[in-house]
Formats: structure tokens, sequence, C-alpha cells
């Protein structure tokens, strides 16, 4: 009798244990066709059930991360922390933390914003006011928003993912940068305005030998989305390095838009041959200008300041009006698809040393007004965007911020065609998991998020709006870990 309830028990513990096993491909099978059938998370499209581990660890870690090496603040280039942030303000979830700042305040260059005694109430209207770039033109430029996306190239990214951008940028209101690779017909489907890139290699707008087409120009400022031109002088991640596209990313279409070759890298010069002198500069925003009739500007890292210098005084020479519309200032943390580590890591200024050497010299030029500032590297953060308009900045693009927006988690794989979110990559079943129509609601939430978060800072500090920030109004700390105004730290530039 004892004999047959053994064999009882264990046909019934085999018997579920087949289920169990039954079960458990049932889930595995269900599981990989959810996630291969939903295109919200490219993660889990892309790698099906092994891709729920990553959402699994990244909610425990919450808990456990006393046990993990990296700490929220320790990663590089943008830690935890402002990932998170920019996540949660992608997807529209609440951005409000907890128990108290991970935020190091004695840390050397640590910023602090000063709150008014009386703050404007966030309940008031506060319109932002509406800035203009290039008065003098035939189609000047306005714009009341703040932050704008950084330039970022299609074949640098991927189609699905510049299709999100246009629908996303469409939506918050701001400007899109092509980039240096040309305009492309992903750029102009979600309507909305766009800066044409010209860079040194003249993606889009070069002859045979590579040099500006004015025909090709014409036939770009004709499209009404277009209303700026930038000419790239250097770029923060590779400064005196032109662009880099590896070759396993340079399709067919993408060559044709480029006008290069299919499968072979390409590489840009490392500075427009028509310059020599600061003169040559001036020369070429006026043809640009005067063919475009739309604002013309430069975009450049600063290393050397004596070319400044110089550009401020031909411009006085040769009078005010022959002055770049607007200056997009690049920094040393800028980022890049593929550049030389060489130049990345020790080349150029940071933004927090050549802002306010840029913004003091127009100032003491007397060339402020006349040339609108545009902050760019690194700034994903609305404190980080505050700093740059308390500093003298007019506006903030981010290219890194609105790549997180569209589901980057910092894989570092975007020199390798292998991105696993579908972003920086053109093989076509990774990107599958990015859909355009998901992704630009989250770009459009990413950026309205950052102006509401800069505005609570702005009226905290009992200004209406977040361009009438001063440097008096933000403290940075010193070696000595005691905090000094900003407009007294920066005396010494």
């Amino acid at each position: 009798m004892q004999k047959n309830w053994f064999i009882w028990g264990l046909e019934v513990f085999t018997g579920l244990f087949l289920a169990f096993i039954a079960l458990f491909f049932i889930a595995i099978i269900y599981m990989y066709l959810a996630d291969k059938l939903q295109t919200k998370q490219a993660i889990r499209h892309n790698y099906p059930v092994i891709g729920r581990f990553r959402y699994l660890f990244e909610k425990q870690g919450e808990f456990f991360r006393q046990y993990f090496f990296a700490q929220d603040r320790e990663e590089l280039p943008f830690n935890r922390a402002e990932r998170s942030w920019v996540y949660r303000a992608a997807k529209g979830i609440n951005r409000t933390i907890a128990f108290g700042s991970t935020q190091s305040h004695d840390k050397t260059g640590s910023i602090m914003f000063l709150n008014a005694a009386f703050p404007k109430y966030d309940s008031d209207e506060h319109n932002d006011a509406v800035i203009t770039i290039g008065t003098n033109c035939t189609h000047p430029y306005a714009t009341a928003k703040v932050c704008h996306i950084s330039a970022m190239s299609f074949g640098a990214l991927s189609r699905p993912a510049i299709t999100a951008l246009s629908h996303g940028a469409a939506q918050a209101g701001c400007w899109l940068n092509t980039g240096e690779g040309g305009l492309s017909e992903h750029h102009l489907k979600g309507n909305c305005d766009l800066v044409f890139q010209i860079g040194t290699a003249k993606y889009g707008v070069r002859n045979e030998q590579g040099l500006l087409d004015d025909q090709k120009l014409e036939q770009i400022a004709a499209h009404d989305q277009v209303k700026m031109f930038e000419i790239k002088l250097s770029q923060g991640a590779k400064p005196g390095k032109g662009g880099i596209l590896p070759g396993l990313k340079v399709t067919s279409e993408i060559a044709a838009i480029r006008g290069i070759p299919v499968g072979e890298d390409s590489i840009s010069p490392n500075g427009h041959p028509e310059f020599n002198q600061v003169g040559d500069i001036l020369d070429m925003v006026a043809h640009i200008r005067n063919i475009t009739g739309k604002p013309t500007g430069i975009k450049a890292v600063v290393g050397d300041e004596q070319w400044l210098i110089n550009l401020c005084e031909e411009i006085l020479l040769r009078g005010i009006e022959h002055a770049p519309d607007f200056f997009t200032l690049d920094s040393s943390e800028g980022g890049t698809g593929a550049a030389p580590q060489a130049l990345m890591d020790h080349v150029g200024l940071p933004l927090k040393e050549s802002l306010p050497i840029l913004v003091n010299l127009l100032k003491h030029k007397g060339l402020k007004q006349r040339i609108k500032i545009i902050a760019s590297g690194k700034m994903v953060l609305p404190s980080q965007v505050a700093w740059a308009l308390a500093t003298g900045a007019d506006f903030i693009a981010s290219a890194r911020g609105n790549m997180f927006a569209l589901g980057c988690i910092q894989a570092l794989q975007c020199n390798k065609d292998t991105c696993p979110t579908g972003i920086t990559t053109h093989n076509k079943k990774l990107q599958q998991g990015l859909d355009p129509r998901n992704k630009s609601a989250r770009v459009a939430s990413y950026n309205r998020s950052l102006h509401y978060d800069l505005k609570v800072i702005a009226h905290s500090c009992g200004v209406s709006e977040p361009r009438q920030l001063t440097r008096h109004h933000t403290r940075i700390v010193t070696d000595s870990g005691v905090s000094i105004s900003l407009d007294k730290f920066y005396r010494q530039y």
C-alpha cells in the first residue's frame, strides 16, 4: 500500500513538473510574440524575452543599488540620474524624487540658483519673449522656444529615428538641425522647422569638386521648412577633424543624398578649403544669406580665442550687418557617432569656460544683440539649460537628450551599426523596434517637460521667463566648497 502511494505521488509530481515545463514554454512563446509585436520598447522588440531583464534590473536597481559599483551620479558621459530624468520626461510620468537629493552641493563647479523671497506664481500667465534671428534677412526667423534639437545627420542616425525627431520637433514647436549629412525626406516628414547645416564636405549642396553649389543651395532654401543655414567650422567631439561616417552606414539612399560612393567611409575635410582667414568666413556667410534670403550663422567649438577677437574686429570694420546672424557654440563635452579618442578626450574648451568667453567678448564689442548665441553640448536637464541662459545664451540645442527620449540606453555602439535601440543603425531588423509614432510623442514630451521645469526654476528665482535669468541669480561652488556669484566668478574671463 505504501508503495502505491509513493508511485501515485511520483506520478503527480511528474505530471505537475511536465505541466510547469509546458506552461513555461507557453509563457516564453507568449512573451516572445508580445515583445516582437509591440514597438514601444525597442530593446524588447529587438531582443524578445531577454530584453525584459533590462527593465527588471532597472526597476530593482532603485532598491539594491547599494550593492552595485556605479552610484547615481558616477556614470559617464551621462549618469543614471540624468538619464532617468530624461526617460521620465519623455514618457510623461512623475519627475519628482523622494527623501533627498543625491547631488553633491559642495562639489567644485556645482551650480545653485538663488530663490527669490517673492517667486512668480506658476498659475499666472508668463509668455516667453519671441526672439527674431536675422532681422535684416528677407526671411527672418522668429521663435519663443528656448530648447531645440541639435545637429544629427541622416546616416549617423537611422530613418525611423530622423522621422521621429521630425514629428517630435513639430509637436513641441522647436527646430531640428539636419546635421552635416544633407536634407532627406525623413527630415521633412514631420513638417517641423529645420536648420540646414553646411559642413566642410558641403553634403547636399556640393558640386563635383566638393565646393558649394549655388543652384543646390537655392533648391534647399526653396523648402519653406528650412528656416536657417548653419556653417559648421568645428564640432565639440572632434574639433579640427571632419565628420566620420563608417562605410557600413553609407547606404545607396545616403550616398545619393550626400553625393558620395556607396559603402565607403565618408570622411569630411577637417576644415573648409575656402577659409584661410576670418574674412573668408564672413564672405561665405554673406554669400549664403544673399542666395537664400534666410538667417545664416556659424557653429564652432572654442579653443584659441584670438580668432574670435579677429572675427569681431573684422565685423566692426565691415559693418555690423556683415555679422553672422547666430553663433552655435559647441563644446568639448559634445557627442558624435564616431571620433578619434584623442580629440574627444583632450581638445577644445568645455562650455563652462567657452560660453562666458564668447558672451563677454560679444558684449564688449557691442555685438551681443546682433549675434544670437545657441549653446550646445551635453545639456539635457533644465538646470543645465538655466545655467546657459543665465550665462548669456539665447537658445540651447541638445542632441543626446533627444536621443535618450528616442530610447537610447547609452550602449556606446553608435559607430558599429549595432545600436540595440535602432537609433544609430541601418540594420533593418534592429530598426523595427523604433516606432516613429511612439517615439515622436516621447521627443515632444521631453521637450515640453524641459521647458516646463525650466520655467519652474525661473519662477522660483522671481523672474517671469527663463531668458530673464542672469548671472546674479546663480552661484557656483569654488575649490573651497563655498559658492560665489556667477557674475564675480566669470570676471576672470
